[in-house]
């Protein structure tokens, strides 16, 4: 009988996917694009979340 392996959440805004590099359109002066990394606001750039139970809110 296999063992259960435990699952980690995956952020539902992202869907895993944490972080993307946008391209600015500009390019620096040896020829490669200007990008910018954005991170995910939900899980701030993990690609996971925590149960809600888990979750601390307030300071």
């Amino acid at each position: 009988m296999p063992e259960s392996t435990p699952t980690t959440r995956v952020c539902r805004d992202c869907d895993g996917f944490a972080a993307a590099a946008i391209t600015t359109g500009t390019r620096h002066p040896d020829g490669t694009r200007a990008t910018l990394r954005v991170a995910c606001p939900g899980c701030k750039g993990t690609g996971r979340t925590l149960p809600a139970a888990l979750v601390r809110v307030g300071k």
